[in-house]
């Protein structure tokens, strides 16, 4: 279901971009992965965009027909966007969700702790993981980036 979805879900998005949402049409809802960008294209210029909770998604727009969807954390939340004078161009709901390929999670009891897997297994950031491994994860990630500047710096 998951691969069929990732397959039909692009065409979805930009058939329902390319007719324009009017209020109160029941669309399908757009799905974004947490820490991954979707590309939505619109038919006309957009002059308003408004995200319903800019903590789950944040929006980008690359052109007045062309924006960047990115997942913050998991949930649902909608976009609206308007044109210059103030039309409904998408009114959508969107859900953010866990992105599960090429991962592994790893479970004792209640404690979870994910790794990417791409061939190998490192640990990795995810949010519901056990607090500490997310923490500890999240404090070498940090360490490693400021190492990273200041070798650039230099």
């Amino acid at each position: 279901m998951n691969r069929l979805l990732r397959l039909v879900l692009p065409f979805m998005i930009l058939g329902l971009a390319s007719v324009g949402a009017r209020a109160g049409d029941q669309g399908p809802t757009l799905g974004v992965a947490v820490d991954h960008a979707r590309i939505i294209e619109i038919d006309r210029p957009a002059a308003t965009v408004i995200v319903g909770n800019p903590a789950l998604v944040d929006v980008e727009v690359l052109s007045s027909e062309r924006l960047v969807l990115t997942g913050r954390s998991y949930g649902i939340t909608n976009i609206v966007i308007l044109d210059q004078a103030g039309e409904m161009i998408l009114d959508e709901q969107v859900a953010v969700q866990t992105f599960e390929n090429n991962t592994v999670r790893v479970y004792r009891q209640a404690s979870r702790v994910t790794y990417a897997c791409a061939p190998k297994c490192e640990p990795t950031v995810t949010i519901g993981d056990d607090t500490e491994s997310f923490q500890q994860a999240n404090q070498q990630y940090a360490i490693r980036q400021a190492m990273a500047s200041e070798a650039a710096a230099r």
